[in-house]
């Protein structure tokens, strides 16, 4: 998949709110505050100069549901629109638990409701391994049954020996296929073409796209 343009389409701030007009099909991101989420976003849409995700060097600072309207040309000239969505990241230990409960509800309201949602990315830490919160998240989306793929980011940050050591450990401990964990790195770009083709497979095995 070849990424032809990207735009900012909206926000949703609060439970209950709407998503930006149109039928486009959604992908979504989700993901701890510090995972590198919006470093893994501006480095798939190609956004590496003029960020369309905004990197914080504090964690907790994306507080809306945000959606980004890409147009891209897939496999055969395949032309694919949708939406790829940025979900605030969970698991803070700074922010109130006020706001990490009204976070929880506009992550899961908008998971839970979503006619148009095709899947989700979520992103875990290759260094760490999934967190607790991680693995509810994965264990909530499991219950909505929504197609997942595991994108395990900073593997820069690994050395080889150790690196093969974690990956063989996340995808026993997450019981996923092979080709759903894909070992990604913001700074060098490595799993991006990867990552893509794997959103391409989720868009067009449900239909979408033309």
């Amino acid at each position: 998949m070849i990424i032809q343009s990207v735009e900012f389409a909206g926000a949703i701030g609060a439970p209950g709110g709407k998503a930006p007009p149109g039928a486009l099909p959604q992908v979504a991101l989700a993901g701890r505050s510090n995972v590198g989420k919006s470093s893994l976003i501006n480095r798939l849409l190609g956004r590496t100069r003029t960020a369309v995700a905004r990197v914080s060097a504090t964690p907790g600072k994306t507080r809306e549901i945000n959606f980004f309207r890409v147009r891209a040309k897939g496999a055969g000239g395949r032309t694919l629109e949708f939406f790829l969505v940025d979900l605030p990241g969970y698991g803070y230990a700074r922010v109130p638990p006020e706001l990490r409960a009204r976070w929880k509800e506009l992550i899961e309201g908008y998971l839970g409701t979503s006619r148009t949602l095709r899947g989700v990315v979520q992103l875990i830490d290759a260094r760490h391994g999934p967190s607790k919160d991680d693995l509810r998240m994965i264990e909530y989306l499991a219950s909505l049954e929504t197609p997942t793929l595991f994108a395990l980011t900073k593997v820069d940050k690994l050395g080889r020996g150790e690196r093969a050591k974690r990956l063989a450990e996340v995808r026993k401990t997450l019981a996923a296929d092979a080709d759903q964990v894909i070992p990604f790195s913001a700074h060098t770009g490595e799993g991006r073409d990867d990552l893509l083709g794997a959103l391409e497979a989720v868009l067009v095995e449900t239909g979408d796209g033309t």
